[in-house]
């Protein structure tokens, strides 16, 4: 955690920023190890304090022991905050502007008095970008969860069950299996509703040759992996086979081109290049990919805007589909790493057509 501080200290110090408050709860996680649903970090360049309630000071020196701690009782927290920055003579304090809100905002300048307050955007996301060796091994053993629960499903999965069956299944398998929940809503999407990109779970009832797309990832240790697979029930027809076989065929590209010193940008239009060029780049709308790690999307991303150059230790998903309203849809996708050497997939499953 502290090795997280100082890269922190050097992004600060490169762009004259003083102190910064850490108020998003995944950033505080990722800088300090501290997982209570209460609290926000201080930063300076000699200081690291994590100021919460008396609910969580066990849990602070547990978690946190790098870090100082600071009970904020009769104060309110930002009150507190502003405390701790005329404690250390802070003459300008960086906030995440992205994750405080509006009254958050005012109540903050308000306490500081004097201190003026200046937003930043993505300063410790940019961090998260790149994954230490810890990060990366705890995803690995967050996509081999996912693996299994695509591999113990395909044995249950039939005509007749409802879609949120399917994901509860699921859920209960990665549970089973050391997660501690899924990394999002499972989406389970069938027949024509497998056109929809993001079809949660419903209640439609699974039908003999409806193509079905998979699309969950398990919460492990903090991390998540993401892994989508589309199968059929039964025989699905010429026209599923034929985009089945453009997406897959796109989703293997786009993969092998992964390696650093390319961009976001690059890495998609690979995938998308080539679905425009069978005929279907009407048909898939969103991007490639995105990053992965304590949350489900992340930097990088890969799409038409993604212009972060990837770099080894980046985790990202490569997931193209085609959606044909009211006939269905395909998506395949890896959570994949960036090496020095290229690109390494972390998600096993197959993925040919499999017919159930």
């Amino acid at each position: 955690m502290q090795n997280r501080i100082d890269r922190l200290r050097r992004l600060m110090s490169g762009r004259g920023i003083e102190a910064v408050l850490i108020s998003h709860p995944v950033n505080r996680r990722y800088l300090s190890g501290f997982t209570g649903s209460s609290g926000v970090a201080l930063i300076t360049a000699s200081d690291a304090v994590l100021i919460t309630d008396f609910r969580y000071v066990s849990q602070v020196k547990e978690q946190s022991p790098h870090m100082t701690l600071v009970e904020h009782a009769s104060a309110s927290l930002l009150q507190t905050v502003a405390e701790e920055c005329r404690k250390r003579d802070v003459k300008e304090l960086a906030f995440e502007e992205h994750h405080l809100t509006f009254a958050q905002h005012r109540a903050l300048e308000d306490a500081l008095g004097g201190i003026k307050l200046r937003p930043v955007g993505t300063l410790t996301e940019e961090l998260r970008m790149i994954k230490d060796e810890a990060e990366i091994q705890i995803i690995r053993d967050a996509a081999k969860i996912a693996d299994q629960a695509f591999e113990g499903i395909l044995k249950e999965l039939r005509p007749g069950m409802r879609e949120r069956d399917v994901a509860l299944r699921l859920e209960v398998m990665m549970r089973e299996m050391g997660a501690s929940s899924s990394s999002f809503d499972i989406i389970v999407a069938s027949g024509k509703r497998s056109a929809l990109p993001h079809g949660k779970a419903s209640d439609k009832v699974l039908e003999k040759g409806d193509l079905v797309t998979l699309d969950f990832g398990a919460c492990y240790r903090g991390y998540v992996s993401d892994l989508t697979r589309t199968v059929a029930l039964g025989e699905p027809g010429e026209k599923a086979r034929e985009i089945y076989g453009i997406v897959l065929e796109a989703q293997v590209k786009a993969v092998e081109a992964i390696r650093p010193g390319i961009t976001g940008v690059e890495a998609d239009a690979v995938a998308r290049d080539y679905i425009r060029e069978k005929g279907y780049g009407d048909y898939f709308g969103h991007g490639t990919g995105h990053g992965i790690g304590l949350e489900v999307h992340e930097g990088p991303t890969l799409s038409i805007r993604g212009d972060t150059v990837l770099v080894p230790g980046m985790i990202v998903t490569v997931e193209p589909g085609i959606y044909l309203p009211d006939f269905g849809g395909v998506r395949i996708e890896d959570d994949v790493l960036v090496t020095d050497a290229g690109y390494e997939v972390l998600t096993h499953s197959p993925k040919e057509l499999i017919l159930l």
